[in-house]
Formats: structure tokens, C-alpha cells, sequence
């Protein structure tokens, strides 16, 4: 998936040589941890033409508290933002969590110096809770700032 901007704001020209192996076996090790794809047709009118991966949702049910859903990314790809693909995603698995899976909150951490990001999630209501917690990417220490909204079952 093509995320350059994404990585050039550490520094790195792409992704890290297998980054989306090591995402993959972190998700499978993690209870209640999925990644999903975001897909778009190839031949918009023809499903057996087959799909490409267009963005990931990555999330965590029940954590880090019960009841609430840590969204570790909801990325697209760059030829694809700024289309309203990342938040028709986002109202389509909003009230799955709400409704099925059962949360009541959903939390997520946007690095301080990704205005984009940060915009993104206040559009679609998150909050910024005050809470910062500073963790090392690579050879950097970054500050990841805490947003949250509440989920209203059958919203």
C-alpha cells in the first residue's frame, strides 16, 4: 500500500523491509486484534475482475480497557485520501463496534506532528483527552497524543 508521506515524516523514504510481515504476526498474536482491508474493485462493475488493497483498519477490542476499541491505524493509500474513503470506512465498522462487538469508547494515538491524521479523527468526533505517552520509532522518541470518542449503539 502506498504510504510514502506517511514514512517520510520519520525520515524513511518507505516503509521498513518487512514491516507488514511483522504487523501481521503482531496482530495474530494479539487477542482481540484484527486488521482489515480496505478494497476497491478493479473493474467497478465486475467483482470477479478482482480487487487491490487500497487502506487497513487495525484495531483492538477490550483494550486498553473494557468496553473499548483502540484503533492502532486506519490508513489509505495517498492516490486515494481525500476522497472520504477513510471515513466511509470508518461509518461502516463504527456501529459494528457499537452494536455487535460491544464498545462503548474508541481510542487512538496520532503522533503530535500529524496535523493531517489529527484532523482526520476530529472531523469524525474524536477528541483529544490530554493524555501523551513518548515511544521509540527506530532511533526517534515521538509523542503520540491520546484522542477518544464515545460509540452510541445503534448510531
Amino acid at each position: 500500500m502506498a504510504t510514502p508521506g506517511y514514512w517520510q515524516m520519520y525520515k524513511q523514504p518507505s516503509s521498513p523491509a518487512g514491516q507488514a510481515a511483522a504487523d501481521l504476526r503482531a496482530v495474530a498474536a494479539t487477542p482481540g486484534r484484527a486488521m482489515l482491508g480496505i478494497v476497491r474493485r478493479i473493474v467497478a462493475d465486475d467483482a470477479s475482475a478482482g480487487a487491490e488493497l487500497i487502506g487497513m483498519l487495525d484495531y483492538r477490542l477490550h483494550w486498553p480497557d473494557d468496553q473499548v476499541v483502540y484503533i492502532g491505524m486506519l490508513m489509505v493509500a495517498e492516490p486515494y485520501q481525500r476522497r472520504g474513503i477513510g471515513r466511509q470506512s470508518w461509518s461502516l465498522v463504527e456501529p459494528w463496534l457499537a452494536n455487535v462487538a460491544g464498545m462503548t469508547s474508541a481510542r487512538l494515538g496520532v503522533e503530535q506532528f500529524n496535523n493531517k491524521a489529527l484532523q482526520f479523527f476530529e472531523a469524525l468526533d474524536f477528541n483529544l483527552t490530554g493524555e501523551s505517552n513518548r515511544l521509540r520509532v527506530g532511533d526517534k522518541l515521538i509523542r503520540l497524543l491520546y484522542m477518544q470518542k464515545r460509540l452510541a449503539p445503534n448510531g
